[in-house]
């Protein structure tokens, strides 16, 4: 795939995780509802994390925006996402039916499997853009 569009993934990726990010900061204590939703972390983890990740992402989502500190910014995301599908999953698997709140209002309505295609592209997306960096980097060396 030719430079320029993992380019373009590289901002699409780095938008959602933007806007994501500033959803959810704009109202952390839903978030830390949402978070708390998930019955796997106590109480006062889940309000830390809801003041902390969202900066996180939005601090990440510019990292592979601007290409500034991309391969820290692209690992701890797809770290974060990783985490997230997991935590989902096992949700779904406990038999709990929770709103995810990563897009705030827009995503509070979808279903499980909506929520999973929607993380699994982000997630391949992201994979996909730490092949292309890989290769970049390995083309670079042989210059």
């Amino acid at each position: 795939m030719p430079r320029f569009l993992w380019r373009i993934v590289d901002l699409i990726s780095g938008g959602i995780f933007i806007y994501a990010g500033v959803i959810k900061a704009l109202d952390p204590v839903r978030f830390g509802l949402d978070i708390d939703n998930y019955k796997t972390l106590p109480w006062f983890v889940s309000v830390r994390l809801a003041f902390y990740l969202p900066w996180l992402e939005i601090f990440c989502g510019l990292a592979l925006s601007f290409r500034f500190l991309y391969r820290g910014g692209l690992s701890i995301l797809t770290a974060l996402i990783t985490v997230f599908i997991g935590a989902t999953t096992a949700a779904r698997l406990r038999g709990l039916d929770i709103t995810c709140g990563c897009f705030g209002h827009a995503s509070e309505h979808w279903s499980f499997p909506q929520h999973m295609a929607v993380d699994l592209s982000i997630f391949i997306a992201l994979v996909g853009l730490w092949f292309a960096n890989r290769h970049q980097l390995a083309e670079l060396q042989r210059q």
